[in-house]
């Protein structure tokens, strides 16, 4: 199988992994995937060994026909250095064949070098679809071993708002790792970034709440998400970025209690809640 075929098909399996909603559909849907990977990697199996074959016998016919050459040319070599030695006049008729073995001994070469890259290739895609299958299968096991999506998030929540950081945290994580695609995801990251602020590790808490903007916009928490960012990013000595977030913000959602935060702050710091033109 040619590597651009191997590529085309990484890219299909790629494609096919589609979000999930709910622990049910995600089991069926790894599962499926799981499935349909190892009939390809069987079917690409018995490809890859039957191109392995031609392959190896090419490169075992490159490799005899070069060195049939090299003994050629050594031969070739010895006669006109004994010709030279013996003062004969075909030393420049031998020295044009030897360029001219030379030169098909570096086409030689070539071509050796070009099918070994192939066969490089060849095993190199099929190591990658064999480790997509595993990551396939761990996923399947990990999600089959997980809590119910439901009971994980209300205990997370439960946490939080009870002040148990440290649970509230694996507990946030543990959802993400698991149902990270669903909408209560982007309600994790976002209390991931709270505790994080709350920590002072502002830096970990802009990127929890960048999370949220980024993955999940038309979430109830992407407000409050924003203006934490900007707070976050303030507190990390990154003014203009933070007082940037919080006009994004204002602009996004005027009417909101967040913006009427963002408006608040933006007046302690100096600043007003739009750019001035330049």
């Amino acid at each position: 199988m040619k590597l651009h075929r191997v590529l085309a098909l990484l890219s299909v399996l790629w494609l096919a992994v589609a979000p999930a909603w709910g622990v049910s559909k995600e089991m069926v849907q790894l599962q499926t995937q799981v499935q349909q990977l190892q009939e390809q990697m069987t079917a690409m199996q018995r490809s890859f060994d039957e191109r392995m074959g031609v392959m190896k016998n090419l490169v075992e016919q490159d490799t005899d026909a070069v060195n049939k050459v090299a003994n050629a040319l050594n031969g070739l070599q010895a006669a006109l250095q004994k010709q030279q030695s013996e003062g004969g006049s075909k030393s420049e008729q031998l020295s044009g064949q030897i360029q001219s073995l030379n030169d098909t001994l570096d086409e030689l070469k070539v071509r050796l070098g070009k099918v070994s890259k192939q066969l490089e290739d060849m095993q190199a895609a099929q190591q990658s679809l064999g480790a997509q299958q595993a990551q396939q299968q761990a996923q399947a096991q990990a999600l089959k071993d997980a809590p119910p999506p439901d009971v994980l998030y209300n205990n997370a929540l439960r946490d939080y708002n009870g002040g148990k950081n440290d649970l509230a945290l694996q507990e946030c994580s543990e959802y993400i790792k698991f149902y990270p695609n669903t909408d209560l995801a982007g309600n994790c990251y976002f209390y991931l970034g709270e505790i994080q602020f709350k920590q002072g590790n502002y830096e970990q808490a802009a990127q929890s709440y960048d999370q949220v903007l980024q993955n999940f916009p038309s979430g109830n928490k992407a407000a409050s998400a924003q203006l934490k960012k900007g707070f976050a990013l303030v507190e990390l000595g990154k003014k203009d970025e933070g007082v940037t977030e919080l006009r994004k913000l204002i602009q996004r959602y005027p009417h909101s209690p967040e913006a009427l935060q963002a408006r608040d702050r933006l007046r302690k710091l100096g600043v007003t809640t739009t750019a001035k033109p330049s």
